[in-house]
């Protein structure tokens, strides 16, 4: 008996496919039997990806890994392993850049199993009772965080990330240039704003994370909508929650163009020291193709990253066209920088932004150590 172990996030989204995916491989293949661990989120964006693929075959990882594995031998090329044929359709295929996110240094490190971004989200029951519409600008958001009907995922990486996404909003894409994240006139304006619609929300948002703050309002609580959280269609779905959430785009900038979100996702790569490489190929196509990706994947709880799932016109009624509603939203998604030590970045840079949130810093102080951080993450490389 073949073994392999694979190491994903602890959500019915994360974990559920990738479990059912490896039932279905092993009874295709009787000699192959495939166990799937679960860590939380928050350890699934930062977990050191070296430290994972010494003890697992399979990982499900963010793309800004790819930028170290390119520089580490941490994980498997893909292009070296998986037909050309089969990685063609994958980029054409792609939500968004998903598939190409994964791409660095030359080679190809995980395939895109799995594609989000920040996407609004809400009740149409609670907004309603409240008389409320849908914000389509800024101005009307804060408005309705005024009436306490919005909840945002407020941590310190989903903060990180929503700075990046006013920063664009205002015209200026982050880290364009080599010394500082941003300009301080938008990197000063982009913090106090998103200061001025956390501080209109509950403070309990700055403890949750996308996940949290779907079921606070699928519960039967007050908030009404989140306007910006990474998308889980499972709370499209009829069952999941006590109640059922829409989804749609983000707001628009005064222009009317709408806010360009950071983009997630997940992909499935191989690790370097993986003992059964050919089987963990075989498990690795079977698990992007089109097939699986509109049925067997989504129908376990998975977020495909294949195009066809998202256009898939059964895969939407279940789940009240999450997909067709936000995929361009997921198309116009902002990719983050992937250099190797772009990382530490990251991590540190989500503490700064949180304790700015929290009111232990100013907007130009944390400005100026976020910026200190990117050279120092940029010596790293």
């Amino acid at each position: 008996m073949i073994e392999l172990r694979g190491i994903t996030w602890n959500h019915t989204r994360g974990y559920l496919p990738m479990v059912a995916t490896a039932q279905r491989f092993s009874e295709l293949h009787p000699g192959v039997e495939i166990r799937w661990e679960k860590r939380s989120l928050q350890q699934f964006a930062d977990w050191p990806i070296e430290k994972l693929a010494e003890v697992y075959d399979l990982l499900v990882i963010d793309h800004p890994f790819s930028g170290y594995a390119a520089t580490h031998d941490v994980l498997l090329p893909l292009d070296t392993l998986l037909p050309a044929s089969f990685l063609a359709d994958q980029a054409a295929q792609s939500v968004g850049v998903s598939h190409a996110s994964y791409s660095f240094g030359g080679h190809h490190w995980a395939l895109a199993i799995d594609a989000a971004t920040p996407v609004c989200g809400y009740r149409p029951d609670l907004l309603e009772r409240a008389g409320a519409s849908l914000p389509r600008n800024w101005d009307e958001l804060m408005s309705l965080a005024g009436r306490g009907l919005v909840a945002i995922p407020a941590i310190g990486i989903d903060s990180l990330m929503n700075f990046y996404m006013l920063c664009d909003a205002l015209g200026e894409q982050p880290f364009a240039g080599a010394d500082a994240v941003v300009s301080a006139s938008t990197g000063v304006q982009a913090l106090e704003m998103l200061a001025a619609l956390v501080q209109a929300c509950d403070s309990a948002c700055l403890g949750r994370n996308p996940i949290a703050t779907w079921d606070h309002l699928a519960a039967n609580g007050t908030a009404a909508l989140c306007p910006f959280g990474y998308g889980y269609s499972n709370y499209a779905r009829r069952g999941y929650a006590a109640h059922v959430l829409e989804f749609g785009p983000l707001i628009a900038t005064p222009e009317g163009r709408p806010f360009r979100s950071t983009l997630g996702g997940a992909g499935l790569a191989i690790s370097s020291r993986c003992a059964h490489v050919d089987e963990a190929v075989q498990y690795s196509l079977f698990t992007a193709s089109p097939e699986c990706q509109r049925g067997l994947y989504f129908d376990s709880g998975g977020q495909p990253g294949h195009r066809q799932a998202w256009n898939d016109e059964t895969v939407n009624q279940r789940c009240g066209d999450y997909f067709a509603r936000t995929l361009q939203t997921l198309d116009e998604a902002w990719l983050r920088p992937r250099y190797s030590g772009y990382l530490h970045f990251q991590d540190k840079a989500s503490l700064t932004v949180h304790a700015f949130l929290r009111g232990t810093a100013g907007a130009r102080e944390t400005l100026l150590e976020m910026n200190r951080l990117y050279t120092e993450s940029r010596s790293r490389s």
